[in-house]
């Protein structure tokens, strides 16, 4: 009797477990759901009611809302721009303290770096911006003249940013790699460069390039710490020292200040939009990067 009513309450206790899992689960799904298709719904607004072009979005340059025009190609410009040179900066850093904290020191890893490297992603993204301000513009503006505010000083920023991102994930990567690869290699006579840059870094090479994939979709959404020190300036960069401006900071600025339905505010949604898409195009690197490895 005791025996049955245990069973009993283990297929209750199971079956509710199941249940909540499953609810939380459509809940997620839901909500994710909802909130792309409001984006998107939000977004195409431009094309349906205020008339602008498809062609104007994603080929002029003049972003001047007062006058009808909603060219989008400056902020497309400036986030790819911000968020390639971020990547090029820290990715060959991060590569190298995740084989320091794995392969040369690990000790000294797992007790100074990875602290570190879990500050640095707890800090927040107007303290970085703060440190930009006060002292990254300064110092562009004393060595290289204008003022400042610029691209370098936006990609520096953000490359500090996403840097214990990429780490962490390669790090983690290097240390899934079976010990006895090392092993192998000294066995065929490698020294320990030869081991780590021809077998044990190609061996984790779909970790980190999932690193660097999220890296730059992080340096893409990021807003407020670029924000404050790129320049925010409409025009297109004539070069590393010169301000732009970028999808996150134009939204940050405008969307606020605009009327709902109006022309203006429908484009900003269509920038949100492009945003959300490029996002998705980053999902699909990551799974197509996944899909491969494990073939």
């Amino acid at each position: 009797m005791m025996k049955g009513k245990k069973q009993i309450n283990y297929v209750k206790s199971e079956y509710i477990g199941r249940t909540l899992v499953t609810l939380c689960g459509l809940l997620i799904v839901a909500v994710t759901l909802a909130i792309i298709a409001f984006i998107c719904a939000k977004g195409i607004q431009s094309f349906t009611q205020s008339n602008i072009s498809i062609s104007e979005i994603f080929t002029s340059t003049k972003w001047a809302p007062n006058d009808g025009s909603f060219g989008a190609v400056i902020f497309i410009v400036g986030s790819t721009a911000v968020s390639l040179g971020a990547v090029i900066i820290s990715a060959p850093i991060a590569i190298a303290l995740a084989v320091f904290m794995n392969l040369i020191s690990p000790k000294f890893g797992n007790k100074v770096l990875k602290p570190v490297l879990e500050l640095l992603v707890g800090i927040p993204s107007v303290v970085y911006g703060l440190l930009g301000v006060t002292i990254l513009i300064p110092l562009l503006r004393d060595s290289f003249g204008g003022v400042g505010f610029s691209l370098i000083a936006g990609i520096v920023v953000l490359s500090i940013m996403i840097l214990p991102t990429i780490a962490s994930i390669a790090s983690d990567a290097i240390r899934a790699v079976p010990f006895e690869y090392l092993e192998a290699s000294y066995g065929l006579g490698s020294t320990k460069w030869q081991a780590i840059s021809r077998v044990i870094v190609p061996a984790a090479k779909k970790g980190i390039l999932t690193g660097v994939v999220l890296g730059i979709a992080r340096a893409f959404g990021e807003a407020l710490a670029v924000q404050m020190v790129i320049g925010n300036t409409i025009k297109l960069p004539e070069g590393l020292y010169s301000p732009t401006s970028t999808l996150t900071g134009i939204l940050t600025m405008d969307m606020t200040n605009t009327l709902n339905g109006t022309a203006w505010n429908n484009a900003l949604w269509t920038l949100a939009m492009i945003l959300l898409l490029i996002s998705f195009l980053f999902i699909l690197v990551i799974r197509a990067i996944g899909q491969r490895g494990e073939r």
